[in-house]
């Protein structure tokens, strides 16, 4: 069946909602999977409408090639199969595609479903084509254990594919969009999780493309499945509230376009209603009702340059009364999908707020049409990939994503960072040169850090925004300045941003450093313990010697081989043996430690850390031995800890960054590996240290006091010393639940004006 698109008033007539936008890229549903089959000449001439130099041989070609490919196979509809690639063809003809395009929509289950091959696509329809419909092919050849990473890898392959040719991702769009139009036919079992992953992955994906459209017709098909008793409350909301107000919409339109008109503005004003699942997520993010939504409808004012523009918002802002908070300007700070327009909402006539988008009609073809309304060929310009990398900054995104793929451990994770860079919107904040840098709603400066370059963000130490000194947690506003403090003392990140990074990006770079510093942790303390059995056995090491015993060890590095050591994975013993076959271990006994350097600490309460000690349970130990944490910060969970075993008074447990550490490093044997046990179920508090520098005023303690307190932190301690008039320096002793919690009591205490600086004290 051909996707005629009616008249915006048919529309409205038919099924009593305010129309689609003319030209909308999003063509009507098929009313019965059995309607006639679009025929040859109807395809040609859905072509011919934008492309007069079509090459009709080619398209009439690739007809027939299909259909006879296809020959007698059928679709769950009992529909003929190329009823689908004709469909998905129909609908790419929308999008005012070329003719490779179209034609590898028309053959692009060929190779996989029918006798068709590569090169006999290649001979007849070209390499290009054959190009187009191998990628689509590729992106179904996928067994995997898992559902979600068969997900994910589906994501890498097309994202992977799309790098190659931007087309590939057009043709996969439409072919979800045409098969969730025909979900009904599906087995029921297979229904929910096709309407999933169309909402987990290809729509937000058509949105970050800029085809609106597209994505808002895949959303509202995907909540049909996913909750029908919302879509049908919505849909009923919807249809009552347009049959009250069918007059106000065209008095709306009427009013907005003779004020533009008696102001010297012509412009193209039409009305449009939101879409059942754009309302429903509204309703349930801001946990309000139906009734009390007020933007439900929105109109769109089509002019002919980006100056009229700005002279009919004018025009608006002076003939009705604006909202406030409520303008946009992605004219001159575009979306990262190349949208651009002016949005603004009024109390327009009836006392209604009146939500308006101005825009021209080229930035209107962007915002419907998205990458596919940039132009496919253009002399000297090369392929619609080269086209791309110059004009769109959507392509630019995608880009970015593909670059993720090497750096993501597993699918799961690559899906979880491109989920989250596809569903937020963002904001815009600057350089303190003037650098924009895009980012998600509510991200913060962790994210802004490590857009600006993973160092920045993995030294990151402070900031400013806007000139004033700020936590690093600060969730960032359109048009923020900011300026990232870093120092070179700290290499890595703590672990704890990771739950406070928003962006993909962030989150991979914290995780990725993170790894690295605790594996370099490990190393450092094995090789610590390997050359202090050497220099006690009295022989030689090399690194080029424990190179060569890499296999018997079954580790592909010499820090994978450290790394081991440090965990108690490996012995120094297995080290010394794999590289002299003859060695014979020194059975020493000390502080009553046996050969395993490998302990687990179950802390059943904590002690605090001068006036108690916990005994606790200690594999490879003789006896139960008394623990107590260090005497001088402490340790909470989170942290990297080590114990370090004492003659007569037990383990003491150290945080790997504690400088005291340096004390014990030429005896390795006396170090333990440590683990927390902590049940989650049951919250308890750790002993920790901060120094606090204060402005010395009147009721400055109290305003350290009470941040702590509105935390939940406990002051276990309080020491004070003035160092100058002007200041007084706080040592504290705390009680928090883990690292995220004192992060965000120190991040809290930096915010205050009368604190000059906090830092965590590592005795």
């Amino acid at each position: 069946m051909a996707y005629w698109r009616r008249s915006s008033r048919q529309m409205q007539a038919a099924t009593g909602q305010v129309a689609v936008a003319p030209g909308s890229p999003v063509a009507e549903k098929p009313k019965s999977p059995r309607s006639r089959m679009m025929r040859q000449y109807d395809l040609v001439e859905r072509v011919r409408t934008y492309n007069p130099d079509t090459n009709e041989d080619l398209l009439n070609r690739a007809y027939v090639y299909a259909m006879k490919a296809h020959g007698t196979q059928t679709r769950a509809s009992g529909d003929p199969y190329f009823s689908h690639p004709l469909e998905v063809a129909a609908i790419l003809t929308n999008l005012k595609l070329d003719d490779a395009t179209i034609v590898a929509a028309l053959l692009h289950d060929t190779i996989e479903d029918t006798e068709a091959t590569r090169a006999e696509i290649d001979n007849i329809f070209g390499h290009e084509i054959g190009a187009l419909v191998e990628g689509l092919t590729k992106l179904k050849r996928l067994e995997l254990v898992s559902r979600e990473a068969k997900q994910a890898e589906n994501l890498r392959k097309l994202l992977l594919a799309i790098a190659d040719d931007v087309r590939v991702l057009l043709i996969k769009l439409a072919d979800r969009l045409h098969n969730m139009r025909t979900l009904e036919f599906v087995p029921h079992a297979s229904r929910r999780r096709i309407a999933e992953e169309t909402l987990d992955i290809y729509a937000p994906l058509a949105g970050r493309m800029g085809m609106h459209e597209m994505r808002e017709e895949l959303e509202d098909l995907s909540f049909h499945v996913l909750d029908p008793e919302a879509y049908a409350v919505v849909k009923q909301r919807l249809d009552a509230l347009a049959d009250r107000n069918r007059n106000l919409i065209g008095e709306i339109e009427s009013q907005l376009s003779k004020n533009l008109q008696k102001n010297g503005i012509t412009a193209r004003v039409y009305g449009r209603r939101k879409q059942p699942f754009s309302i429903w997520t509204k309703m349930e993010r801001k946990s309000v009702g139906f009734e009390q939504l007020s933007d439900i409808y929105g109109f769109r004012i089509i002019l002919g340059d980006a100056e009229s523009c700005y002279r009919a918002l004018g025009v608006v802002h002076t003939t009705w009364p604006v909202v406030p908070g409520r303008f946009k300007d992605y004219i001159s700070t575009p979306k990262q999908n190349d949208y651009r327009s002016l949005h603004t909402t009024v109390i327009g006539p009836g006392n209604q707020r009146v939500e308006l988008q101005i825009r021209t009609e080229e930035m209107n073809q962007i915002a419907e049409f998205g990458i596919a309304a940039h132009a496919f060929y253009k002399e000297g310009m090369g392929s619609p990939t080269e086209r791309l990398e110059h004009e769109s900054n959507a392509f630019a995104w995608l880009r970015h994503t593909v670059g993720i793929l090497s750096e993501s451990a597993n699918p799961e994770e690559f899906l979880e960072h491109t989920k989250l860079e596809l569903f937020h919107d963002q904001v815009f904040c600057f350089t303190p040169k003037g650098k924009l840098i895009a980012l998600p709603r509510e991200a913060n400066v962790i994210d802004f850090a490590y857009a600006v370059h993973t160092d920045v963000g993995n030294s990151a130490v402070g900031c400013k925004i806007n000139g004033k000194f700020a936590p690093l947690s600060s969730e960032l506003q359109n048009g923020d300045e900011v300026e990232v403090l870093t120092s070179q003392a700290q290499s890595a990140p703590p672990s704890a941003w990771e739950s406070l990074a928003v962006t993909g990006k962030a989150r991979a770079a914290i995780r990725r450093a993170t790894r690295t510093a605790v594996r370099d942790q490990y190393a450092g303390l094995g090789r610590r313990i390997v050359d202090r059995l050497f220099a006690r056995a009295k022989i030689e090491y090399a690194d080029d010697k424990l190179k060569g015993a890499l296999p018997r060890l079954a580790r592909a590095s010499i820090e994978d081989v450290m790394a081991s050591v440090g965990r108690g994975e490996l012995k120094a013993s297995d080290v010394a043996r794999a590289m002299y076959p003859d060695y014979k271990e020194e059975r020493l006994v000390k502080y009553g430690a046996k050969k395993s350097l490998a302990v687990k600490l179950k802390l059943k309460s904590p002690p605090h850390p001068a006036r108690s000690t916990s005994v606790i349970p200690v594999r490879g130990i003789n006896s139960d031995l008394p623990v107590k944490f260090a005497p001088n910060g402490g340790a909470v969970p989170g942290d990297r800890i080590v114990g370090i075993v004492t003659p007569g008074e037990g383990i003491t447990i150290y945080p790997i960054q504690s400088p005291a550490l340096k004390d014990f490093e030429e005896e390795p044997e006396r170090w333990l590996d440590v683990r927390w046990d902590i049940d989650e179920a049951m919250p308890q508090r750790f002993p920790a240290r901060i120094l606090v520098h204060n402005v010395n005023e009147p009721g400055s303690l109290a305003q350290v006091a009470t941040v702590i307190a509105e935390h939940d932190g406990n002051i276990d301690n309080i020491s004070m010393s003035r160092r100058s008039p002007d200041f007084t320096e706080l040592t504290i002793d705390l009680e928090v639940y883990d690292l995220k919690h004192l992060s965000a009591i120190i991040a809290q205490l930096r915010a205050k004006a009368v604190v000059a600086k906090v830092e965590r004290v590592n005795g």
